[in-house]
């Protein structure tokens, strides 16, 4: 009789120490959802040949405006994030498969790309530019149309360039990566090439004697950067945004990019 009582009290301790885990269980579950890299770590993509924007240090990591900006965001919401290099079109790969919370790459918000993805509210205004070598006769967009331009791939560079030239023109010339769309210039593979401003400042800031200038024209539309996120993904969308507003009202943002969004 004394057996089978104390058999029952077990089973009746198991059962409550079962309920306890399972609400533990739910407890976590319930908390704040993790980032594609486990935990509560947002990991983000960008392409690092895109100073000032970012770019690889010495020691290999990635630097540059748009890495303060998230470092901002993240202090001013209390997350932590990954930035990893992963290339240009493999950010917009990899966000639109899950392996990427969001992008970061100067990455200008157009209504074609809203399509597919989600942007946060502007954080950086820019303009696209014409890089031509010094003693051009190229003056304005209309004298691209019969010249060879080379582009980043897939940027708004590169849609301008269709725009002027048509968008199956063989004379547009396409690369990985801004620098070396403007290296085409300089050694006279290309006759132009068409960038965001600040990162061709900033190239020939840091690259002496190479015979470019550039080129402004009005024609250009204004572009807007935004922070890139899957369609649908509100809850990293928000954290962001949040983070951003604030950065925004707080004077951090201005700091770090030298301009004052409204």
């Amino acid at each position: 009789m004394f057996k089978k009582k104390k058999g029952l009290t077990a089973v009746f301790l198991i059962a409550c120490m079962s309920l306890f885990l399972a609400a533990c269980g739910g407890q976590e579950a319930g908390g704040k959802k993790s980032g594609s890299g486990g935990g509560d770590k947002l990991v983000g993509g960008t392409e690092a040949t895109f100073a000032p924007f970012e770019s690889l240090n010495d020691k290999g990591e990635i630097v540059g405006i748009d890495v303060d900006v998230l470092s901002a965001i993240a202090e001013a919401q209390g997350f932590e994030f990954e930035l990893k290099n992963v290339g240009w079109e493999p950010v917009f790969q990899k966000i639109t498969n899950g392996e990427l919370d969001f992008g970061v790459a100067g990455i200008t918000i157009t209504d074609e790309r809203k399509e597919t993805y989600d942007f946060t509210e502007p954080y950086y205004q820019a303009n696209l530019v014409i890089i031509v070598k010094e003693g051009s006769d190229i003056k304005s967009v209309d004298d691209l149309k019969d010249k060879k331009v080379a582009v980043q791939i897939n940027t708004t560079g590169h849609k301008a360039a269709q725009d002027i030239l048509g968008k199956s023109n063989t004379n547009i010339k396409a690369y990985e990566n801004q620098p070396t769309a403007m290296q085409q210039v300089r050694n006279g593979s290309a006759e132009a090439a068409i960038g965001d401003n600040a990162v061709v400042f900033e190239y020939l800031k840091n690259n002496k004697n190479t015979g470019l200038k550039v080129i402004e024209d009005a024609s250009f539309e204004k572009e807007y950067y935004g922070i890139m996120v899957k369609k649908g993904n509100k809850e990293v969308l928000d954290q962001l945004n949040e983070g951003l507003k604030k950065i925004k009202e707080n004077g951090k943002l201005a700091e770090i990019t030298g301009q004052e969004l409204n």
